[in-house]
């Protein structure tokens, strides 16, 4: 797989067209702020009475709403929910878009799920910065900034692959590198690592971590500091220098308890169960489940985090953290004052 950088950008292809970011949410405002200060035309779209509204203006971005903004866009980023984008397009994209004009996405779960299925004539990419809002605006502003992966779904003008890849640039994305994917790789390999290693393997294995030394009766506060606390000092390590890396930087003990005893708890069912997570994202099943929960007012998303917020990680983590913040803010305090 080819990396791109910024000498491989041509930022005339996004230099003379109309720019209009659709959302002001997390990802959606430090895209805006990134465009903005790399040049670029662009315009908030926002529906009327949007609480976000007044903080972009006050951001020093142009404001409109939806309809308005979309019908003079030469591109419009959808940066909204996945459950939210189908409606939002069909009620105020679809109509307003002027034929020849580009449809960005973030994520490719709306297009790949065939939940928008744009006109023939609408040039469709996506352009997915790997970090959240708030990172991406960050590296941008220290001169740096995130990867990102763009793809191409539909060229009916022939230029497309040539927007998307300015449209990373004006990002920041082309100061770090920027691969090409496709749209279907992008979403199944994205829910995946969601699923079995970010949002959900690794939380599993944080809670049944903590409940296996809770269990055994040692202190919550120990199992906690062991168990999720540390997570950071390892994750740094292994995005800074890799799995290897983060080997040779940690004790041989735990370099030798790691190696020998990590394949015993991710182990043959884990695996197995992972090849499972990945057939439901390729046949849609999971995109399914997640579609009826959001139309049935979510009942199985709010019941389950509702429980996790309820776990005992969750309430005597939330006492250590507020204990240490105390510290560090006691602590700046002295040293202000000395």
């Amino acid at each position: 797989m080819i990396v791109l950088h910024n000498p491989d950008v041509c930022p005339p292809a996004i230099r003379a067209r109309h720019i209009v970011v659709l959302g002001f949410g997390s990802q959606a405002r430090a895209q805006a702020l990134n465009l903005h200060d790399s040049g670029c035309d662009v315009t908030v779209a926002l529906r009327p009475g949007s609480p976000s509204w007044p903080q972009a203006e006050q951001a020093g971005l142009r404001v409109r709403e939806i309809a308005a903004a979309i019908r003079d866009a030469d591109i419009v980023m959808l940066l909204i929910p996945d459950e939210t984008q189908p409606a939002i397009y069909e009620q105020n994209v679809k109509p307003n878009l002027r034929a020849g004009a580009c449809l960005g996405f973030a994520h490719g779960f709306a297009i790949h799920y065939r939940q928008i299925v744009a006109a023939a004539e609408t040039n469709v990419f996506l352009v997915a910065p790997k970090g959240i809002g708030p990172m991406v605006r960050q590296q941008y502003q220290a001169g740096s900034g995130v990867a990102a992966l763009i793809a191409v779904h539909q060229d009916p003008s022939g230029d497309t692959r040539d927007v998307a890849l300015a449209y990373a640039g004006a990002l920041g994305c082309g100061r770090t590198g920027i691969l090409e994917t496709t749209f279907r790789e992008e979403t199944e390999t994205d829910l995946f690592g969601e699923q079995a290693v970010l949002c959900g393997g690794l939380v599993e294995l944080i809670r049944a971590g903590f409940e296996t030394l809770t269990a055994a009766g040692y202190a919550p506060e120990m199992a906690y500091f062991e168990c999720l606390h540390e997570v950071k000092l390892i994750t740094d390590l292994i995005y800074e220098r890799g799995l290897a890396g983060m080997r040779r930087a940690v004790s041989r003990t735990a370099a030798f308890g790691g190696l020998t005893r990590g394949p015993r708890v991710i182990g043959v069912e884990a695996r197995r169960a992972m090849q499972e997570l990945l057939a439901e994202i390729q046949s849609g099943e999971f995109a399914r489940q997640w579609l009826a929960d959001y139309a049935a007012g979510k009942p199985r998303l709010t019941a389950t985090t509702t429980a996790e917020a309820a776990h005992p990680v969750e309430t005597v983590g939330e006492t250590l953290r507020k204990t240490m913040r105390e510290a560090h803010h006691a602590r700046g305090s002295q040293t202000e004052d000395s």
